[in-house]
Formats: C-alpha cells, structure tokens, sequence
C-alpha cells in the first residue's frame, strides 16, 4: 500500500500543475475519487439547497459510497494520467 499512497500523493500533486484546468465533470470525478481514496465512505450530511458546488461535490462523493480505497486511488491516478497525457 505504500507504493501506492506514494503514486497516489504524486498524482495530487501533479494534477495541481495540469497546463489547462479539467472541465467541471472531471473536477468532480477527481474531487470524488480524491476523497473516497482519502476518507472512505461519504459520511456527512448533504449542504443545503443553495450550495450548489457543495450539493454537486457530494453527489459525486456520494456515487463512490462502496468502492474501496485502494480501487479510488487506482482510479485517480489513472485519470491523472489521462489528463496529463
């Protein structure tokens, strides 16, 4: 696991010096794979109706609920990858 919580750390830090910001859908993607990777399984309540970037965050964290950390990380660092393709 270490190997991979090394990739995976790169990975974040790599996607922070991407030449072109991700469109919204795959920044929500990366926020969701991030956090299921980091903290597991969404555990907090949703924001409230006018927080629509929050509401949207947790949607997509929300999608991941189930999927192992180990498999969050692969996924983020594979879109990582893409992205930096």
């Amino acid at each position: 696991m270490n190997d991979l919580r090394r990739e995976f750390e790169q990975a974040a830090r790599d996607v922070k010096g991407l030449a072109r910001r991700p469109d919204n859908d795959t920044l929500l993607k990366l926020y969701a794979l991030y956090k299921q990777g980091t903290q597991g399984d969404l555990k907090q309540s949703q924001p409230g109706f006018f927080d629509f970037v929050g509401t949207a965050k947790h949607e997509a964290w929300a999608q991941l609920n189930g999927v192992p950390a180990e498999e969050a990380m692969h996924r983020y660092i594979a879109l990582v990858r893409q992205l930096l393709a």
